[in-house]
């Protein structure tokens, strides 16, 4: 294990851009913070290199191998976390660029902007055995820490990529694969779709809803009934109620 010191260091300084968007498109890295997530980077071989606090012990179950460790002083560490709490250990892993996106069920997100939501998302889809799920423009940043977070580890089960929600749209079609928008006007009631095993389901902006184009080229529009006062449910939480019905 290599040790660093000083936060001035050119790998301190390389880690910590990884913390931007820009540096993570650019560079195809990611930063990942947390035991869990360290250890779900792990399983999947993603990860490039892991940092640790000095003087912590490591869990005897992760299998490092020969990864690259670099310890570093409890400044650092702060330096590099997003949490209020960090629990001392990091990994830089490889953003994966899935050669296989075949499947029969697909989660399209168009224009979610919260990444809370899109994180939780992301770990509904993968708990409801999605095949593939493809982040299209205007979405926040799949790699922001607080979506990964909010995955729990997701990004290392299943295929996450970005795309146009509009080409995959029309690909799936002409695949056979019905495509199911989201939308409270013109849509009927969600139980009264018939699953058929294969599907693709598109959910849209926190405010706007998904796109008028794209909910004119659907197999059908759908909605969940709202029983109480509430206006609508949460993205995030109509995703999970759908996912799970359309696996049927």
């Amino acid at each position: 294990m290599k040790h660093i010191h000083s936060s001035s260091n050119p790998k301190v300084k390389q880690w910590k851009k990884l913390l931007t968007k820009k540096e993570r498109d650019k560079t195809g890295l990611f930063l990942v913070e947390g035991f869990h997530l360290v250890e779900e980077a792990l399983k999947a071989g993603r990860i490039e290199e892991v940092i640790v606090q000095e003087n912590m012990e490591l869990p005897p179950s992760f299998d490092y191998g020969s990864t690259p460790m670099f310890s570093v002083p409890a400044d650092i560490i702060k330096l590099l976390a997003e949490t209020d709490t960090p629990q001392g250990i990091f990994a830089v892993c490889y953003q994966e660029k899935p050669s296989h996106t075949e499947g029969t069920s697909y989660l399209l997100i168009d224009a979610v902007q919260d990444p809370g939501n899109l994180g939780t998302m992301i770990r509904t889809a993968d708990a409801a055995g999605v095949d593939v799920v493809v982040i299209g423009n205007g979405s926040v940043d799949m790699y922001n820490s607080k979506v990964l977070r909010s995955a729990q580890g997701s990004h290392f089960h299943l295929p996450v990529i970005k795309g146009d929600i509009s080409t995959w749209t029309s690909d799936l079609l002409d695949r056979g694969i019905p495509v199911y928008g989201t939308a409270l006007e013109n849509a009927e009631p969600f139980h009264q779709t018939q699953p058929t095993g294969s599907y693709a389901l598109i959910v849209g902006n926190e405010g706007n809803g998904v796109s008028k184009e794209l909910l004119s080229k659907t197999t059908a529009n759908l909605y969940i009934p709202i029983h109480g006062k509430s206006e609508s449910l949460n993205v995030a939480v109509a995703t999970g109620i759908l996912l799970y019905y359309l696996r049927g």
